[in-house]
């Protein structure tokens, strides 16, 4: 699924966290690689989070997501949005599978 925005600030709602995935390597040395040929890549900077979900009796589960942080994404999952024509993903913060320190 691809949503096309206009605005310039997504907030995300519930435990959404909106990412910025990591650019594949386009070039080495000078050689410009086929897109067939990059690494699809399963990382991002975390952008924006939401509140968090709510559990059955109301009470609010916060997100353990920041904005900043380097996080694993699992390679299919998410929604595609376009922001001001750069293409970023939403997803809940249950298909992120880790937090990358350094």
């Amino acid at each position: 699924m691809f949503i096309n925005l206009q605005s310039k600030r997504l907030i995300p709602l519930s435990d959404r966290v909106l990412i910025r995935k990591a650019k594949p390597v386009e070039r080495i040395g000078g050689i410009v690689l086929p897109e067939s040929a990059q690494k699809r890549l399963n990382h991002g900077t975390v952008l924006a989070v939401g509140p968090g979900a709510r559990n059955r009796e109301g009470a609010l589960i916060p997100t353990t997501l920041k904005e900043g942080d380097n996080v694993v994404l699992s390679e299919y999952g998410g929604t595609e949005v376009e922001i001001d024509g750069e293409e970023l993903h939403l997803f809940r913060e249950d298909d992120i599978l880790g937090l990358l320190k350094k």
